[in-house]
């Protein structure tokens, strides 16, 4: 089992940067794929970006591909999602899952953190 936990969230304007980080518990973080997703009030959970055990292989919803990009550190148990060119539709609250591939299923959730992106 893994406990995961967000941060890094806040309010950016448009066309600007975050990178949000998501921190695991336990010592089996590398056994896991990671990924983010986001949602927002009466919308369903999207999927945005998955990563390998190894780090090696990413993957990305169509919507942020280019200025998304995923990344991971097993020796510091921590999957980042650095979002560039933020607009306001990408104000969502952000998720980060653990599971056994990147396209999915994802087993373990964090708690969330917002992302608001002005115009």
């Amino acid at each position: 089992q893994v406990q995961l936990v967000e941060s890094g969230g806040g309010l950016v304007q448009a066309g600007g940067s975050l990178r949000l980080s998501c921190a695991a518990s336990g010592r089996t973080f590398s056994s896991y794929a990671m990924g983010w997703f986001r949602q927002g009030p009466g919308k369903e959970r999207e999927f945005v970006a998955g990563i390998s055990r190894s780090g090696g292989i990413a993957y990305y919803a169509d919507s942020v591909k280019g200025r998304f990009t995923i990344s991971r550190s097993n020796a510091k148990n921590t999957v980042y999602l650095q979002m560039s060119s933020l607009k306001p539709e990408d104000t969502d609250v952000y998720y980060c899952a653990a599971g056994t591939w990147y396209t999915g299923p994802y087993d373990y959730w964090g708690q969330g953190t917002q992302v608001t992106v002005s115009s």
